[in-house]
């Protein structure tokens, strides 16, 4: 069956896909956009079994705030290459993703992936990324957040990004420090109260193990290890960090200033590099 190149085109604009994938879908189809559109759906499947197994370190993170500042999303898409991280249509795929997890508000991945762009889930949009750059593309993470207040950061490599929530409405310039002091110091937990019981386990562990080495008295173990504890703390816990802008003062200190109400509910970080 002959195939003209004004169905190339169609079928190019119904996919992304390119003219001579389409060409050849369109003649296995004999001319059926339909199963064409099928075609091109289960040859990117088919490229992404077979890079599954390859890494995707590279990518882009995004985070969306809505318009009243109470609920955010943090979407990571990855792929194996920067050359494809930067690509204008992979970009405009991961932002086409953004917004409709913000619109939507999936409750988790797997919702995010049968959430509907158009006709296509996101799940099959992804994979068809992947037939067309021949790169394993995927939702590498998601997450949502909900506060009287949200605020976002991403840094300018677009491979990190966090979203942080707080008890009341604050100038959203002083929840974008907020949010860029997560994205560059990875804290643990918003403070040491709520740091999960297993990291304080496992650093008190290493602690021990290192005095003994030492040769401290076993009957200083604890006190130094709990000393070094506290300085862990000021190191990775949000409240006790010293503030990048200014390292003379913690963040709680910096938060105090900007108003002496309001605390950090929580916050979601994620970086494709890590």
């Amino acid at each position: 069956m002959e195939i003209t190149a004004q169905e190339v085109v169609k079928l190019r604009q119904m996919t992304g896909a390119g003219m001579m994938d389409c060409k050849k879908a369109l003649q296995e189809a004999n001319g059926d956009f339909e199963r064409a559109k099928e075609i091109i759906r289960e040859r990117g499947k088919l490229v992404a079994a077979k890079r599954a197994d390859r890494e995707t370190t590279e990518g882009t993170v995004i985070a969306k705030v809505s318009n009243d500042f109470r609920k955010a999303i943090l979407v990571a898409i990855g792929c194996e290459t920067d050359f494809v991280a930067k690509n204008p249509e992979f970009q405009a795929v991961a932002n086409s993703v953004a917004d409709t997890a913000l619109a939507e508000f999936p409750a988790n991945l797997d919702a995010l992936k049968h959430s509907r762009i158009g006709e296509t889930t996101i799940e099959e949009l992804v994979v068809q990324q992947t037939g067309k750059s021949g790169e394993k593309h995927l939702i590498a993470y998601y997450e949502t957040l909900e506060a009287p207040f949200v605020s976002s950061y991403i840094h300018m490599t677009g491979k990190v990004a966090t979203i942080v929530g707080f008890t009341k409405a604050i100038p959203n310039s002083a929840g974008r420090e907020i949010a860029m002091q997560i994205t560059a110091m990875s804290p643990v937990s918003v403070s040491r109260n709520d740091c999960p019981k297993d990291v304080i386990e496992k650093e008190l562990n290493i602690y021990r193990e290192q005095i003994r080495q030492e040769g401290k008295p076993e009957n200083m173990v604890e006190q130094i290890a709990q000393g070094k504890l506290n300085k862990f703390f000021k190191e990775s816990t949000l409240e006790d960090q010293a503030f990048v802008k200014d390292n003379k003062i913690s963040v709680a200190a910096y938060l105090k200033s900007v108003d002496p109400e309001v605390k950090v509910t929580g916050f979601r970080r994620f970086s494709l590099s890590d």
